[in-house]
């Protein structure tokens, strides 16, 4: 085979020709780093959360059509794209050009934060227009399914892709002809008040109309290409690998035949996460190209034949087809597979992937294979050698090789059957997200019953996820055939689930762990399969079958899925407010434009530089040991290798965060998985990862290795000191109370999940030693110290910048310090700029996350419900070196009242050292797990009474005027009343009656209903830590410049801070610019977090303002109706300064530890949230029907930035508590590094009902114009989706008798909403004995 022509393919209408071209290279970086266009981004590598997407166009010549659809650039090869057209966010439209109406509604319905996700939902909303100008809901929310945000909480996205619908006003749900808005959930109106209705977020009105003419039209050259394809296979060879692509299935066959050990390519979805994270290599790649008879869809012989090329998105597509024009009886293995392509993967990845890939990768967990062998399906198979036939069955899928292709055979399509009259077939998984999300356990089941005596003829059971290939029971099957020829009836079904546990063997130490779920899902589907066929047969048969009982049937319904709908109440602005004051107003995010095209730029969006050096670090893999010996010679003899950093070179750092000094780079010893020992400098990032990959670390294991909290406990490892605190007589209290309850509550740590991982470009200035550092961070003054300090420097000689950061959530502060700092140190050794970007895996192995806790508690009550006495012990999972721990605890024990008066009340917190990577700071620090276990308390002791949990918590809420634990006083006026709106608003009373009745009705389907209040201190503790400066600028011609200390993170805290230079200054908000954030400006500005950003930084651009007015005023006095240009230039004239300085030196804020007692918080955010949940008894699943928030939020300043706080906040709560799961092995590696394995919420996890409604304005004459810090207060209100959770699992096991304690920790997930519900199926499982097993994971 001779080299074929040159790699040609077109992106955003350009041709691109690529003559030597690495077939190893993907599109991602080829986009970034090769064309510059950096609008598509790098946030996982592996296809899982959206961030790369990008439109990918096909012309057939067969069907004389263009196919469009969304893939993900991180996993398509380039050589992949001859022929075809890529479209990036930046190809659709741009501020300077024309912005595209899917950019402009994103950005104005306020669905952009930090923004870093924005282009990849622009480009899967636009795909989908491309194909669907005028979309249903259900097609647009599908379309984002493979798109994860980790800041909005997916509502305004949402918002913006009702505009597009044919009717957005209305949720096009429809029941029994009446609109759900107007009739409410449950059928319950709607709860009716006074001035309801609230001026809109945005304006639809404004918005540029879709017109899919203006759309970029497919290159015409590609047309006449595909329709003039030479018939001859192109070939690219790289340094290491070999592309070849045959367009004819002879060729192909040909190239199969010399080359039978490659692997066959077609969407890159199974061999290139395999490449990437599984370190294997493939020296040749056959990767077909426009092969028509891999394409085939033919109906013939009563099965239907489905070509392998076929993408999955397409086989979709056709089985809806035939599922509307065949008998139903016909298309039972049709409608089972739709089912399961609905969930999988997201929209990109359906749309890459291949059936025919998907089949032979066999993955243990694959939704299709199960169905496809129960549904007796044929593998057609070609090789130069000829043709012939296998059958897809377990011996196929367990790679037996009598059963699979020869080395040289390719799969040319897949005959699936018809189904006959008295045949079913179902399928059933169950994940840990609803969609987008590999199956904990998939099942694919098939009967065939006699006519008339529904004796089992025939029956088949597949499974998936529970075992290393797909498993089949077959003996049980064929026992329940044959001689015992079994009914159809609750007897065999007995026998069927007896018999499919005593085959389908899981031992306690499996892969993926969740044993005891697994195998009680095997023999729940194995229930649910029997109530849907027997279901179908009283519907064929309605003489001999009788009907199930009525409760059963709620077994076989989804869970309640309505179209999204939400209902925003925010303040009407101040009637006596200047026209121009934009205060008050919901201005959209001043970068949401940007986002939205792609033109924001971040860290590693900046150009390269000369001979720039890409950096990597080489990292731990082990939890305690002592480092034998670091061998780096076979790193360095790596082609591209500059040098490698040991500790040698760097010395230790000396910071204030740290108790103890530590060293930037691990020589020694390490204490956790993920330490930092070297790092790689290379040319390029490809060579130094595979570098970092060949240094060769021996290491001696050290005891004991302490993973949990318990096992601190036991071994007395605890970062010192204690905090403790006291309030009343705890001891005498409990004397004279009626019942005292013990108890404890374990909540699990969380990802940060920033959608931007670590990033950092060092630059040598190239005089004076000087250094900038471009970092995404949260505290740029930490970096300047660091780098300072690892240079040995003074800090006037090291500058920090910073633009914009794609989400934080208190991750990017310590560790990013040190890694900046080795960074800089690589820099100004070589001389030359030097970059570090970490990978999604590498960033969550090493960073840490969110304190993993446990509470113990002892409380004395009144039968009544009062709570007179508590007492309590807090213990934080620190890891190994200190970070922020001791500050988490303490923010912790002050805030673990949450909106309750405790009259009596002792708490201890200890922060404990184990062998994991140091957790440190993140949104809400302390208070979403510590408010969580005095919930926890409050509904045990509700239980005990005999109380509703709203009861308890009403009777022992604040009222009015009152003290805290630590003596500061509070007034909850507002508190009351948010949690009187929210009862009212949520229609509770009348809600919690509707899921009673629904609960009396329903076995198998429980709904639960909680309402959970909130009081959210806010404040730093510190008045030095709450310092702000900032600087403002007027010019010549009137325009002004404006810096401070702030970070945009994505809460808007830019935006807001031109709203208030816009009102002081009175002028309008287009005058005003703002660059960024730099040491080199404001300097010793504090770390952004904490609430208090906007509070902090704007007063001190007020006082700037000021000041700047105050001089001014005689200038403008004599000339009001002046212009800013006129005054400028007049104070020019009189040499009046037109730059200053604000500052805002702090709240006055104290705490004293050894008495218990002081001034730590400013002021308090109230609220409540009341949420309403649908769980499945028989799977765990569950859905968040509705939900409803009222907060306090003092007067906003933008409500749109302060809704979308609290919204994105709520969803980040309800995934720490219901959804988010780390995984450890029992020697301390993280298992879970990456949106495969770790699942934030997704859209499908939004509330079906999405409810916000604010307080009117409230004075505050201390902050600034009376507003509140909202970013961390919303996260601990996603608990009301916990305690809505348990009410359902406690009304499922108060059905079935079961009185005993429900012993429930955080994250709630299907796992154990599932083991909760106990049933016979759970008690009807093995159980293995603890210790006689090595569990595949930790609970940390």
């Amino acid at each position: 085979m001779e080299p074929g022509p040159a790699l040609l393919f077109y992106v955003n209408g350009r041709k691109v020709t690529e003559r030597n071209v690495d077939p190893e290279i993907m599109l991602l970086p080829y986009l970034r780093k090769k064309l510059q266009l950096t609008g598509t981004k790098y946030g996982c590598g592996g296809g899982g959360c959206g961030a790369c997407t990008v439109m990918i166009s096909r012309y057939s010549p067969t069907t004389k059509k263009i196919r469009h659809y969304p893939a993900n650039a991180c996993l398509i090869p380039i050589c992949s794209l001859y022929g075809a057209a890529v479209t990036t966010v930046e190809g659709i439209g741009s501020t300077k050009t024309r912005i595209h109406p899917v950019q402009e509604r994103i950005a104005k319905c306020h669905g952009t934060q930090c923004g870093f996700c924005t282009p990849g939902m622009v480009m899967s909303i636009y795909t989908l227009l491309r194909n669907h100008p005028e979309p249903t809901l259900d097609q647009l929310t599908d379309a984002l399914g493979g798109n994860l945000c980790r800041c909005t909480g997916y509502r305004p996205i949402i918002d913006a892709c009702k505009t597009f619908c044919k009717s957005s006003g209305c949720c096009q749900s429809k029941e029994n002809g009446i609109c759900s808005l107007d009739q409410g959930i449950n059928g319950l109106p709607e709860y009716k008040e006074e001035n309801k209705t609230s001026p809109k977020l945005f304006s639809e009105e404004e918005f540029l109309p879709l017109d899919p003419t203006q759309e970029l039209i497919f290159p015409p050259e590609l047309m006449i290409m595909a329709e003039n394809q030479p018939q001859s296979t192109r070939v690219f060879r790289g340094d290491r690998m070999t592309w070849i692509s045959p367009v004819t299935l002879k060729e192909l066959l040909e190239a199969k035949f010399k080359y039978p050990q490659a692997p066959v390519v077609m969407g890159n979805t199974s061999v290139g996460p395999e490449v990437k994270f599984k370190g294997v290599f493939h020296p040749v790649v056959i990767s077909p190209d426009r092969i028509e008879e891999l394409s085939v869809v033919n109906h013939a012989d009563n099965e239907l034949t489905l070509g392998a090329g076929l993408s999955l998105a397409q086989v979709k597509n056709i089985l809806a087809d035939v599922v509307q024009k065949l008998p139903e009886e016909k298309t039972q293995i049709y409608r089972a597979l739709l089912k399961h392509l609905g969930t999988l993967a997201g929209s990109q990845i359906r749309n890459m992937a291949s059936l025919g890939g998907h089949i032979i990768s066999r993955h243990l967990d694959s939704d299709l294979n199960p169905l496809l062998a129960v549904g007796n399906c044929t593998l057609n198979l070609l090789s130069k050698e000829g043709e012939r036939q296998i059958p897809l069955n377990e011996q196929f899928l367990s790679k037996s090789p009598s059963a699979d292709l020869k080395p040289q055979e390719i799969l040319l399509s897949v005959n699936i059957p018809y189904s006959r009259k008295w045949e079913f077939v179902s399928a059933f998984r169950q994940a840990q997200r609803h969609q987008n999300a590999l199956a904990i356990v998939n099942s694919g089941m098939r009967v065939f019953l006699g006519e008339g005596d529904g004796i089992i003829r025939e029956l088949s059971i597949l499974y998936g996820g529970v075992g290393p290939t797909t498993i089949c029971a077959r003996n049980s099957c064929q026992k329940l055939i044959g001689r015992l020829s079994r009914p159809w009836n609750e007897e065999m079904l007995d026998a069927a689930c007896r018999l499919v546990l005593d085959e389908v063997l899981l031992p306690g130490s499996a892969p993926g762990g969740k044993v005891e779920f697994k195998r009680t899902l095997i023999i729940s589907f194995l229930f649910k399969f029997y109530l849907e066929v027997s279901q179908t047969l009283k519907q064929m048969d309605p003489v001999h079958y009788p009907g199930l009982a009525d409760k059963y049937e709620s077994a076989l319904e989804d869970l309640h899925a309505r179209h999204h709908w939400s209902r925003i109440k925010y303040q009407n602005v101040d009637g006596k407010q200047l026209p121009q004051d934009p205060i008050g107003h919901p201005i959209m995010h001043l970068s949401g434009m940007k986002h939205a095209t792609g033109e924001a730029i971040y860290c590693d969006d900046m150009p390269a530089m000369d001979r720039e050096l890409f950096l990597t670090f080489v990292t731990s893999s082990r939890a305690h040991a002592k480092i034998v010996s670091i061998d780096l010679s076979e790193a360095f003899n790596l082609p591209g290798v500059v040098d490698i950093l040991t500790e040698e070179h760097l010395g230790c750092i000396k910071s204030c965060f740290f108790s103890e000094s530590e060293t930037f780079l691990a020589t020694n010893k390490v204490s956790c998985v993920g330490r930092l020992i070297c790092a790689v400098i290379a040319e390029s990032e490809v060579q130094a990862k595979r570098a970092a990959k060949q240094v060769k670390i021996v290491y001696q294991d050290l005891e004991p290795l302490i993973l949990t909290i318990e096992e601190a406990i036991q071994h007395n490892s605890f970062f010192e000191p204690e905090r403790k605190l006291e309030y009343g007589n705890v001891d005498e209290a409990f004397k004279v109370v009626d019942q005292i309850l013990e108890g404890e509550m374990h909540v699990g740590g969380q990802e940060h999940f920033y959608m931007e991982t670590q990033s950092m470009l060092a630059v040598p200035k190239g005089e004076d030693r000087e250094m900038d550092v471009y970092v995404s961070t949260q505290f740029p003054k930490y970096i300047q110290d660091m780098v300072a300090s690892a240079l040995k420097l003074p800090a006037n000689k090291v500058m920090c910048h910073v633009r914009r950061i794609g989400g934080a959530f208190g991750g990017k502060i310590l560790k990013t310090g040190i890694m900046a700092a080795v960074t800089a140190f690589a820099a100004n050794k070589h001389g030359c700029a030097v970059r570090c970007i970490l990978e999604r895996g590498e960033d969550m192995l090493i960073t840490g996350g969110r304190h993993p806790y446990l509470g113990k508690y002892k409380v004395g009550f009144m039968n009544d419900g009062r709570i007179l006495a508590l007492d309590m012990e807090h213990y934080n999972n620190g890891g190994a070196s200190l970070d922020e721990s001791l500050l988490v605890i303490e923010m912790g024990l002050l805030k673990l009242d949450n909106a309750y008066k405790f009259p009596n009340l002792r708490c201890r917190g200890r922060a404990c050292r184990t062998n994991l990577p140091s957790n440190t700071a993140f949104r809400g620090f302390g208070f979403p797990q510590a408010g969580l276990i005095t919930e926890f308390c409050i509904t045990e002791v509700a239980a005990k009474c005999g109380l509703s949990p709203e009861k308890v918590r009403m009777i022992n809420m604040y009222k009015e005027i009152d003290q805290t634990a630590y003596k500061q006083e509070i007034n909850a006026k507002n508190l009351v009343q948010c949690w009187g709106e929210c009862l009212a608003m949520s229609s509770y009373s009348q809600r919690k009656a509707a899921v009673e009745k629904f609960n009396s009705e329903n076995h198998w389907k429980k709904k639960g209903l909680a309402i959970v209040p909130l009081k959210y201190p806010v404040g730093i503790c510190s008045v030095a830590a709450g310092q702000a400066a900032a600087l403002v600028h007027i010019y010549l011609d009137g325009s002004v410049l404006v810096t401070h200390g702030g970070i945009e993170m994505g809460q808007g805290v830019h935006t807001k801070m031109i709203q208030v230079v816009s009102r002081e200054l009175r002028m309008p908000m287009s005058n005003i610019h703002l660059r960024g954030t730099s040491t080199e400006t404001v300097p010793n500005a504090n770390c952004s977090g904490g609430s208090v950003v906007a509070d902090f930084n704007g007063l001190a651009i007020k006082d700037a303002c000021q000041t700047l007015l105050k001089r001014l005023e005689p200038i403008i006095s004599k000339n009001p109706r002046g212009t800013w240009k006129d005054w400028a230039e007049t104070a020019f004239e009189e040499s009046i300064s037109l730059s200053a300085i604000g500052y805002f030196r702090g709240y006055e804020a104290d705490m004293n530890w050894e008495k218990g007692e002081g001034h730590p918080f400013e002021y308090f955010v109230y609220g409540a949230a009341c949420s309403e949940v649908e769980i499945d008894c028989l799977t765990g699943d569950h859905k968040n029907l509705r939900t409803d928030i009222v907060m306090d939020i003092g007067r906003s300043i933008n409500p749109a930035l302060d809704i979308g706080q609290i919204e994105g906040a709520f969803i980040q709560g309800m995934g720490l508590y219901t959804l988010e799961e780390l995984d450890y092995s029992p020697h301390g590696i993280l298992y879970t590094r990456g949106p495969n394995q770790y699942k934030i919420p997704a859209i499908c996890d939004v509330p079906t009902e999405f409810h916000i409604s604010l307080l009117p304005p409230s004075q505050n004459s201390n902050n600034l114009y009376s507003s509140k810090g909202l970013g961390e207060s919303g996260v601990f209100l996603g608990c009301s989706v916990f305690f809505a959770l348990q009410d359902a699992v406690s009304a499922a096991r108060q059905e079935r008798g079961l009185s005993g304690p429900l012993r429930l920790s955080s994250p709630l997930t299907p796992e154990k909403i599932r083991m909760a519900c106990e049933d016979r199926f759970t008690k009807m499982i093995p159980r293995d004995e603890p210790g006689s097993y090595v569990p595949w994971n930790v609970p940390i």
